[in-house]
């Protein structure tokens, strides 16, 4: 078997970066090169090292590991921080940024400047999406159109299906079944306000039922005296309530798009009369819900993020990856060492602590990232904002207990 090498107590990444790239042949110094280029990295890469050697007992003991093992868990280091400081902003910013429009994707490289160095103010596009779908139930907006539909009146029938009219005007699906949501029936007769003041009354005749006295007295074929508007709203109030009374009630029951009219057509009302409708049609509205781009973050995969810049990274960010390199390269020696259990040596077995590295080493890491996720969640816009409005109130709890000068002039 081969004598390999291991650690002898010096590295040099930026000697071995520059072979590798004046010889792309030659040995990567870290397996992604992601952050090969940086000025701060290269530097720190060689302490990152000698930091790991040393605690995990290095010159007392071997360390069975070369340098570009260490230098590949401080690469895997760096690139879980970023990966867990972007998806705590993305949970932060998801709201405000989904839908935006204006990134390209090639080859997984975002042409575009990316979103670690942008600061994202919070916006309701997300919640006006929302609130565009309210507003077309509603009938007071939104992104759907509203059809007009009519239908006939025929003599003595109350009940219309509007699926079948919706089949016969084209209204359907791929399947031929009817695609239309009826929000609003016409039913209504014409306004006391247009009785009163229009040219037609209930009989042809102008302003038959109260004569010149609704609203304004003739003084001539053109000349009118406006009576006051208190008296024009009792004169509109006696038509409607003399409507109710006497005429039928006009209303409308629908029913699974089955529309029953009140009261029943007769013939005067089938040969001169027409219902009126608006409805959506269902498919417009699914269409219109759905937005496809691929220049768009449509989900969290497609967040414009890369790998973090390590050289921004500040003191305590670099504190936590240093920790994390370390148990990484704990773990990895303890694979290394469970190669053989035990190493014959002269008049005895030495037993080596494969189980113990490797156990310290998960359970380090499952501490860091723990610690990580809760110091953002800590820091959150939610977070933050809470505490702000405890030290507020507390502020002006003691506030309150200070002793109010008292005046006396």
């Amino acid at each position: 078997m081969a004598n390999i090498l291991i650690y002898s107590g010096s590295s040099d990444f930026a000697a071995a970066s520059s072979s590798y790239y004046a010889n792309p042949t030659g040995s990567s110094p870290t397996p992604f090169g992601f952050y090969d280029n940086d000025v701060q990295f290269k530097a720190d890469a060689n302490k990152v090292t000698n930091f790991c050697a040393r605690r995990l007992g290095w010159p007392i003991e071997n360390v069975e590991l070369q340098d570009i093992q260490f230098w590949a868990a401080f690469e895997q280091a760096v690139t879980v921080y970023g990966n867990e400081l972007y998806a705590y902003k993305q949970r932060e910013d998801y709201l405000s940024l989904e839908g935006a429009e204006g990134f390209s994707y090639s080859s997984s490289v975002v042409n575009q400047t990316t979103f670690e160095n942008t600061l994202v103010t919070p916006n309701f596009s997300s919640i006006v999406r929302l609130s565009e779908q309210y507003g077309e139930q509603a009938g007071v907006g939104g992104n759907v159109d509203y059809h007009k539909g009519v239908i006939a009146l025929t003599a003595s029938v109350q009940d219309y299906d509007l699926e079948a009219w919706a089949i016969k005007n084209g209204v359907t699906g791929s399947n031929g079944e009817a695609q239309i949501e009826i929000k609003r029936i016409f039913y209504q007769p014409l306004p006391a306000s247009f009785l009163f003041l229009g040219d037609m009354g209930y009989n042809g005749t102008a302003i038959a039922m109260f004569g010149d006295t609704a609203g304004y007295t003739a003084y001539g074929a053109n000349s009118f005296l406006m009576m006051p508007l208190s008296f024009d709203m009792q004169a509109i109030q006696q038509v409607e309530m003399y409507r109710d009374v006497l005429f039928s009630n006009y209303s409308f029951e629908l029913v699974n798009n089955k529309l029953r009219i009140f009261p029943i057509p007769n013939a005067d009302d089938a040969n001169s009369q027409c219902l009126y409708f608006e409805y959506v049609n269902k498919i417009e509205r699914l269409d219109d819900s759905l937005t496809s781009g691929s220049g768009q973050i449509n989900n969290i995969s497609q967040y414009p993020y890369n790998n973090p810049v390590y050289t921004t990274i500040n003191s305590v960010g670099r504190s936590w990856i240093f920790e994390y390199t370390l148990a990484l390269c704990k773990e990895m020696l303890g694979y290394v060492r469970g190669k053989y259990q035990t190493v014959p040596i002269p008049g005895a077995e030495v037993s080596l602590n494969q189980s113990d590295l490797i156990a310290s080493a998960n359970t380090e890491k499952e501490a860091l990232v723990t610690k990580l996720r809760d110091y953002f969640d800590q820091t959150s816009r939610q977070s933050l904002l809470e505490r702000r409005n405890a030290e507020s109130t507390a502020r002006q709890s003691e506030l309150d207990k200070v002793p109010m000068v008292i005046y006396v002039g």
